[in-house]
Parts: structure tokens; C-alpha cells; sequence
């Protein structure tokens, strides 16, 4: 048995070594978010027809994350408890990133979305439950801004990469319809090999401490706040039958959305939500069903309960994540869209004009990724002087105006300064709400709390890919940069929740 009582604090390599990872997990997802509405459309998608493309994405990730999550946190072997997730997924991830710029139809395409996102998230997700794991509660924000660095940092050499190779090395940024230009094929054939590289680095150069040292730390620490008064079989039965009325609603309002959908033939990206309302449901009266006939002692039911249990802050952060997200999927999604149309004029993909406003998108996305590379120390330091909370509002609300006044700008040269406004908003976004959350986690739970964490991440881009398409086409005549201004506001309203949450 270990002899500490406190985690020893880890030197600024240390940190750096745990985090490295996320270097090549941003190269993932910037060329993601950068280049793949720009393949969609490559290959035949309508703009309205985007955001359907990218959800099966985050419905896997829905259901995989906390799985990963519950697993992780029982895996102890050769590699640790979360360095196999790290390692599986990069491997994963890194086969999608080569396969994606060669897809032959538009629906291929989405399925490698799927393989990709699914599996970037794979190895993502226990990255955030590594830093609570391994360093003590005084260097988690340190640990965090790290990681933000890193993100930032890779996004930037990622969202670069096709106006690099086609602006300095000469590669065709151009082709024959429905083929994606060389210059996102070699982007793409680069950060898969960055991606792979950057996670064995951290697989190999970090260590873990024992879930039993884990439990010493926590019991030396007196972190009490989450432990539950033991449960016997009246309790699962009493909950068996909340869960199932709940359910029965739930499936029920599901089952009306479809047939409201059905009966004023609305668009089908809205069956995302009400099928989605049913199965939420259906899974609730399967739990409940097995607790209250004695069958709640397995995997299923015990994710399902810690769900309904999750602390006070983490209720508390859930509409704050939400609403910020909601506002980078109509970003990621529309962006493209939004300024090849509105500022160079041209929907038309194999046209030189829509190319350059696309190479255009990646220079902005990695103006407003360095600039959260930049600002993620200093961010705490905001936090120090006003609190955590406050600072993530001031945050958010640059990202608002960023947003917002892409709709007003005409010249390209502009929307740097929208990114700045981004990027300070991403920088927290990336850190801050980590960084209120894991004091409130018990170790043993770490994994799987922040894979529901990512719930909040994974549910406003489902609701994004569902809604935005709707209202873009029926409300503003499929002009894209509505979406930005919707983005906006969600920004805003993210930023006046923040300052709801209890952060002790």
C-alpha cells in the first residue's frame, strides 16, 4: 500500500507529458471541424443538408462515452486504467483521418465521420478524467490550461494545413467535382500520423497512480461530500418505479414529436429528437424494470442511477456547457457556408472563389485556436482575481460578439478580430468548467462522470444538427450566418448560467 496521503505535486514536464496527447487530438478535430461541411459539399450535400450528415457522430458518442468512462474506471493492467483508451482510440481515429478525403459517395463520408468522431472521443474523454486522477486539486487548473494549450496549439497547425500546402507548397487546392482537393487529402494524411504519434508519446512517458492509492488520496482529503447512505433493496425498488414513470413520459412525448413531425411533413432531421426522446425512455423503463424486480446489481442499472445522481455542480454546469456548445456546432457547421457565400460570393465548390473563402474558414479557425493557445494562462489568472465562475462569463460573452459580428463584416481581413472573440471564449470553455467540476468527483467515478460530463458536449451538437438545418431553411431562406447569430445568443445565455453555479 502506498504511503502518501496527498498527491504529490507533478514539475510543469510532467504535466506537460500527461498532456501531449492532446496535441494530436485537436489535429483530429480541427481538420473535423474545418474540412468536413467543406467534403459534404464536395460531394453533393445542400447546405441544409449538412448538419443531419454529422449526426451520427454524436449519437455514438452519446452512448459509448460513459461506457468508456464506467470501463476505464475499472481497468487496471500493464498500461494503467486509461492509457489502453488512449492508445485503442488513436488508432482508430488515425485510420478515419486517412480514409475520410478519399470517400467515393457522401455517405461513406458519414460514415467515416462517425468511425472518426467516435473514436477521437474514445480517447478524449478519459484525457480529462487522467488530470483528475494524477494530480492534486491545487494543480488541476494548471493541468487543465495545459491541456487547452495543447488543443489550442494543434488546431492551429491543423486549421492551417490546406492554405499552407496550397499557398506555399504548391498543392492543388482545386479539382474535378466531387473530388476533395489535394490539399485537405494531404492535411488529413499528416494529422493522422501527428494524431497517432502525439497519444503514444503520452502512453509512454506518463504514469498512473493505483485505483487503491487513488482511494488513500481521497480518504486522506476527507472528500465525504459525494459518499451515498448505503441502499438496500426497498430503495431500488421505490427508484424502479420513479425511473419507469419517468421513462413512460419521456417516451411518450417522444412517440407525440414523431407523429406532430409526421402529420405537417417537417424536415426529417427533427426525428433526431423525438426517436431520441423514446429511446431516453425506453431506457429508463428498462432500468426501472430491473430494479424493482431485484435485478440491480449490474453495469446497466448502476450507469443509469450514477446518471440521476451526479453531484450538485455538475447539474449546475450542464445548461452551461449546453448553450455553449449549441454555439460552436452552428460555428463548425456553418461557418463555411456563411463566408463562402455572404463574403466571397460563391456556393459553388469547384469554383476558385468558394475554395479560397473555405482555406480562408481554416486560417480563421486556427487565428481563434491560437488565440486560446494564448489566453489559457491567463485565464486563471482573470479567476484569481474575480472567481472561476465570472471569468467563464466574460469569456463567453467574447465569444458572443465574435459570433455575432461575422454578419456584419464584408471584408475577409475582418473576421480576425470575430475570432479573437472565439478564441478567448474556447480557451475557457476548454478548461473552466473542468476545472469547477473535478473537486466535486469521487475518484472512483472520475471516468465515468466525465463521460457523462461530455453528455452536455454531445447533446447540443445532436440538437444543432436537428434544428439549425430546419431553421436556416424555413425562417431565413438558407442564408447560413443566421446560424452564427443564433450561435451568438446561445453564447449569451451560456454566460448568465455560468453565474448560477454554486463553485466552492
Amino acid at each position: 500500500m502506498s504511503q502518501l496521503t496527498h498527491k504529490p505535486r507533478l514539475s510543469f514536464w510532467e504535466i506537460w507529458n500527461m498532456s501531449f496527447g492532446f496535441l494530436g487530438i485537436q489535429f483530429g478535430f480541427a481538420l473535423q471541424n474545418g474540412n468536413v461541411s467543406r467534403i459534404f459539399e464536395t460531394l453533393g450535400a445542400k447546405v441544409d443538408e449538412i448538419p443531419i450528415l454529422w449526426i451520427a457522430a454524436p449519437v455514438t458518442g452519446l452512448i459509448i462515452q460513459p461506457i468508456i468512462g464506467y470501463f476505464s474506471d475499472r481497468t487496471w493492467g500493464r498500461l494503467g486504467r486509461r492509457r489502453p483508451f488512449f492508445l485503442v482510440g488513436a488508432i482508430l481515429a488515425s485510420i478515419a483521418l486517412l480514409f475520410m478525403p478519399n470517400s467515393p459517395t457522401l455517405w461513406i463520408a458519414a460514415g467515416t465521420l462517425w468511425l472518426m468522431d467516435a473514436s477521437i472521443n474514445v480517447t478524449m474523454e478519459p484525457f480529462r478524467a487522467f488530470v483528475g486522477d494524477n494530480l492534486p486539486s491545487e494543480q488541476r487548473t494548471q493541468g487543465f490550461a495545459m491541456q487547452s494549450f495543447f488543443i489550442g496549439t494543434g488546431a492551429v497547425v491543423a486549421s492551417l494545413l490546406p492554405y499552407i500546402l496550397s499557398k506555399w507548397m504548391g498543392v492543388s487546392n482545386t479539382a474535378e467535382a466531387g473530388v476533395v482537393p489535394d490539399s485537405v487529402k494531404w492535411s488529413f494524411y499528416f494529422g493522422g500520423g501527428v494524431f497517432l504519434l502525439a497519444v503514444l508519446w503520452t502512453v509512454f512517458r506518463s504514469k498512473e497512480y493505483t485505483p487503491e492509492q487513488l482511494e488513500e488520496f481521497e480518504a486522506a482529503e476527507g472528500k465525504t461530500e459525494y459518499h451515498k447512505e448505503a441502499r438496500d433493496s426497498k430503495y431500488y425498488f421505490g427508484n424502479g418505479g420513479r425511473q419507469i414513470g419517468v421513462g413512460l413520459l419521456t417516451a411518450v412525448l417522444g412517440i407525440l414529436l414523431t407523429a406532430f413531425v409526421v402529420w405537417y411533413q417537417l424536415d426529417k432531421e427533427l426525428y433526431v429528437l423525438s426517436v431520441g426522446g423514446m429511446l431516453g425512455g425506453l431506457l429508463l423503463l428498462l432500468s426501472g424494470a430491473l430494479q424493482r424486480s431485484g435485478n440491480f446489481q449490474n453495469g446497466f442499472v448502476t450507469i443509469i442511477n450514477d446518471f440521476q445522481d451526479m453531484p450538485r455542480t455538475m447539474k449546475q454546469l450542464a445548461p452551461v456547457q449546453f448553450f455553449s456548445w449549441f454555439a460552436l456546432f452552428s460555428m463548425w457547421i456553418y461557418t463555411t457556408s456563411a463566408v463562402t457565400s455572404q463574403i466571397y460570393g460563391s456556393s459553388d465548390t469547384t469554383s476558385a472563389a468558394y475554395n479560397e473563402g473555405a482555406d480562408w474558414v481554416g486560417v480563421c479557425f486556427a487565428v481563434y485556436n491560437g488565440v486560446a493557445a494564448l489566453v489559457a494562462f491567463l485565464i486563471p489568472v482573470l479567476a484569481a482575481r474575480t472567481s472561476r465562475k465570472m471569468a467563464h462569463a466574460i469569456c463567453l460573452f467574447f465569444g458572443a460578439l465574435g459570433l455575432m459580428s461575422v454578419f456584419f463584416i464584408k471584408d475577409p481581413n475582418l473576421l480576425i478580430g470575430s475570432m479573437i472573440g472565439v478564441g478567448i471564449a474556447w480557451a475557457s470553455i476548454l478548461s473552466m468548467p473542468y476545472a469547477i467540476l473535478t473537486g466535486s468527483l469521487p475518484a472512483a467515478k472520475m471516468g465515468y462522470y466525465m463521460g457523462v460530463f461530455n453528455f452536455f458536449i454531445v447533446i447540443p451538437q445532436i440538437v444543432a444538427a436537428s434544428i439549425l438545418g430546419f431553421l436556416v431553411s424555413r425562417f431565413f431562406d438558407g442564408h447560413a450566418v443566421y446560424a452564427l447569430i443564433i450561435g451568438g445568443v446561445s453564447f449569451i445565455i451560456s454566460a448568465g448560467l455560468t453565474l448560477l453555479v454554486e463553485d466552492k
